[in-house]
């Protein structure tokens, strides 16, 4: 089993936080959405997931070095106990641009959940992207790892995704929380597969606002992203040769 461990960043006193995962999936949905919370929260690093097998590089954001594996946390403002929502004080955003290998993904999640329990979270929601099966109609599923997992689903409107399979860091996370007793959701958000999708990631978003009223997204940029995307891909070189 390779060696996987967390580096802490910056001293931190978690208060009961609730941590969302973000890793790359169809059409980048989940590292487009875990990623952009980060930046639009102005969370700050805290820790990075290491290994000496992971891929030789180094991500920079802001011309400063990162992590390829990274945890932001924050201090969400206080709520109004009518707000209603899931009950958290602080946001954890756990995100990555590249996809880990098979024989990495075991080690990755148990060492995740381990530092969860370290820091008393209990509450985990992970994002994922599942294949768009019908044109631009996005919709959102959930599974969850324990009875209360499934309530909290129930109570925000999120459908079950009941028969099927989950792979990868979340399938993992989902199965492991289930024997540990903590409460994992997945959100599952259909997203096109051929080109990253901003759209896709700000559907993906959307059940996470209700869930924690306090996290206020102005999902614009997104739908800016996508529209530049576009863009870009429908554009045809234009010759120089105007003769015919």
């Amino acid at each position: 089993m390779i060696d996987v461990r967390i580096r802490k960043l910056k001293d931190h006193e978690f208060k009961n936080a609730v941590a969302i995962v973000g890793y790359p999936s169809i059409g980048l949905v989940s590292s487009i959405a875990s990623n952009f919370m980060s930046r639009e929260l102005k969370l700050e690093l805290v820790a990075g997931i290491e290994s000496p097998d992971f891929p030789p590089y180094t991500v920079m954001q802001n011309g400063i070095p990162m992590p390829q594996m990274r945890i932001f946390s924050g201090l969400r403002e206080p709520k109004d106990d009518e707000d209603g929502g899931i009950d958290c004080e602080d946001i954890v955003i756990v995100t990555s641009e590249f996809v880990p290998k098979v024989e990495h993904m075991y080690p990755i999640g148990i060492a995740l959940l381990d530092w969860f329990e370290e820091n008393n979270i209990r509450t985990v929601i992970t994002l994922d992207g599942i294949p768009m099966f019908t044109p631009e109609t996005y919709e959102i599923l959930g599974a969850g790892s324990t009875d209360n997992a499934r309530e909290i689903m129930e109570r925000y409107g999120i459908e079950a995704f009941n028969d099927g399979m989950i792979r990868g860091i979340s399938g993992l996370l989902l199965y492991e929380g289930s024997l540990r007793g903590m409460d994992i959701i997945t959100i599952l958000g259909s997203a096109r597969s051929d080109i990253p999708d901003p759209i896709g990631a700000a559907h993906l978003l959307e059940p996470i606002q209700k869930m924690i009223p306090e996290i206020k997204l102005d999902m614009e940029p997104l739908y800016q992203e996508a529209s530049d995307l576009d863009r870009r891909l429908n554009q045809r070189p234009v010759s120089d040769n105007n003769t015919i």
